[in-house]
């Protein structure tokens, strides 16, 4: 029987087991003991978290990787220097069990989210536990795999053009990357704010990248794109390097610069000369913003493109993939059916 609304489960004791006789209090997770390669992560049994005061306990069925997932790995700690944190954002799955005050979700909603970021969410497991309000509910139409593609990625694209660079109806917008992770639901997201897009891709994922809606498409290994991209009002920049600094010079005066990665002193003060704003955005969990991409998602304006899936197992083959800079959409790891 499902849970009331609010209650929270006991609190863990002697060790609990099911029909099949599997421990209810400990699961499935990725883990590792060093920083290094995709070859630390294994698969381990850890303790099962409990829901506290004003979070859910989901069953993870996918979890989505990104490369926020292998930078950690490799330096062995978290953004918030946590050491040795288990690995994973990106969350689709089923409400368990609900914490005190929780009156958003009941047992049995499917949901999905990107909980607790920048601090550790250990997504990469069977269960997680995290506040109510930093999931959303599952749009219907997709499966769970499809969802946990999403929220870090769509996230990142949406506060980028739509809280920070306010994007609306006849903007013209650049996206770099625009095949990747970010960039393809970025193109995606302008188009449907009404913005002229334009992408710049390998000449391989053109067709791609044009059939999110993307107006024009910009070869980078052939052509420098500040030799044909002018007077756009808005730049997303997810490649860093010297892309912040050349993309300046794309922007119109009084244009705004997103990076998603640091920006030098150097762009800062060129920007400051033109009144381009300019500067380094951070994603953040956004209830309000995963409802917005759910309904993108629900009106058939937004959909993830999905590069490869993994059995949780093998975690280690995913951040292997990930790691070549050659993926088109997302990865994903299955936990559960």
């Amino acid at each position: 029987m499902p849970l009331p609304i609010g209650v929270r489960l006991p609190e863990a004791g002697p060790i609990a087991t099911d029909d099949t006789g599997e421990s209810m209090n400990t699961m499935r997770a990725i883990v590792q003991e060093a920083p290094g390669g995709p070859e630390v992560l294994r698969i381990a049994e850890v303790e099962r978290p409990e829901p506290g005061l004003l979070e859910i306990l989901v069953r993870v069925h996918a979890a989505g990787v990104n490369p926020t997932d292998w930078k950690t790995r490799a330096r062995g700690t978290s953004m918030t220097g946590v050491p040795l944190p288990r690995p994973g954002f990106d969350v689709s799955g089923v409400v368990e069990a609900v914490g005190r005050g929780v009156t958003l979700y009941e047992p049995g909603d499917e949901v999905f989210g990107m909980p607790r970021f920048p601090h550790p969410a250990g997504a990469y497991a069977e269960y997680v536990t995290a506040p109510a309000r930093h999931f959303a509910r599952k749009p219907a139409g997709i499966d769970h795999v499809q969802a946990a593609a999403l929220p870090l990625a769509a996230l990142t694209a949406w506060q980028g053009l739509v809280d920070t660079a306010r994007v609306r109806t006849g903007r013209r917008v650049l996206v770099h990357a625009a095949a990747g992770g970010v960039g393809h639901l970025a193109v995606q997201i302008a188009k449907a704010k009404g913005a002229y897009v334009i992408g710049t891709a390998s000449g391989a994922k053109h067709e791609f990248v044009r059939g999110l809606g993307a107006d024009e498409v910009v070869d980078y290994t052939k052509t420098d794109f500040t030799d044909v991209v002018r007077d756009v009002d808005i730049v997303l920049d997810a490649v860093g390097g010297d892309y912040g600094l050349r993309s300046l010079r794309t922007l119109r005066d009084g244009g705004v610069l997103v990076s998603f990665l640091l920006v030098g002193d150097d762009v800062l003060a060129e920007a400051g000369k033109r009144g381009i704003r300019a500067g380094w955005t951070l994603v953040e969990p956004d209830h309000a913003g995963m409802k917005e991409i759910a309904a993108l998602v629900e009106d058939g304006r937004l959909r993830p493109e999905i590069d490869s899936v993994f059995p949780l197992e093998e975690a280690a083959k995913a951040h292997e993939r990930g790691e070549t800079n050659r993926t088109t959409g997302k990865i994903v790891l299955t936990v559960a059916g």
